[in-house]
């Protein structure tokens, strides 16, 4: 791997002891969770796109009745509004339950991973997947972003953390 001066700042170094083999694993692992992230962001458009069209049925059955289907909206009303997704659950109890049983677990385990074996340093794979890929001195290349008051703030602020 290609080594630079001005490389990650300390948050993204990998920690003295900590083997390839154990930050290609908490990659992997980051990359699971990221996958989850996205299957639950899924989750909550079915949730929501879901929520949308049972609030629609509304306006259908308002407007079957005004022309004069009674029938059909009084059988959209009492079959499809309000229906449960699956047995006993709408939408928001599937999230409830996803996040209970599944999501929030794993997210615990990957951070008491990376806590444990890697010094709570997030992203160490992508970090030094970065610094090998930069070309040296060029301005689209820097380790970091552009130090600015905000961003000088948070460093030191990670520095007092890491001596705690």
């Amino acid at each position: 791997m290609t080594r630079h001066d001005d490389g990650p700042d300390r948050a993204h170094r990998r920690p003295e002891g900590v083997s390839d083999e154990t930050v290609e694993a908490l990659g992997s692992l980051s990359k699971a969770l990221e996958t989850t992230e996205r299957a639950r962001g899924h989750l909550y458009s079915f949730h929501q796109l879901t929520g949308t069209a049972d609030l629609e049925l509304d306006r259908a059955v308002e407007l079957l009745h005004k022309a004069g289907h009674s029938d059909w909206a009084e059988t959209v009303r009492t079959q499809v509004l309000g229906r449960n997704v699956i047995p006993g659950h709408w939408t928001f109890q599937l999230v409830e339950a996803y996040d209970d049983t599944y999501y929030q677990p794993f997210r615990e385990l990957e951070r008491a991973a990376v806590e444990e074996l890697a010094e709570g340093r997030d992203h160490l794979y992508e970090a030094e997947m970065k610094e090998a890929r930069r070309t040296a001195g060029h301005p689209d290349h820097t380790a970091r972003p552009e130090t600015t008051p905000e961003t000088e703030a948070r460093a030191k602020e990670r520095n007092r953390s890491d001596r705690v």
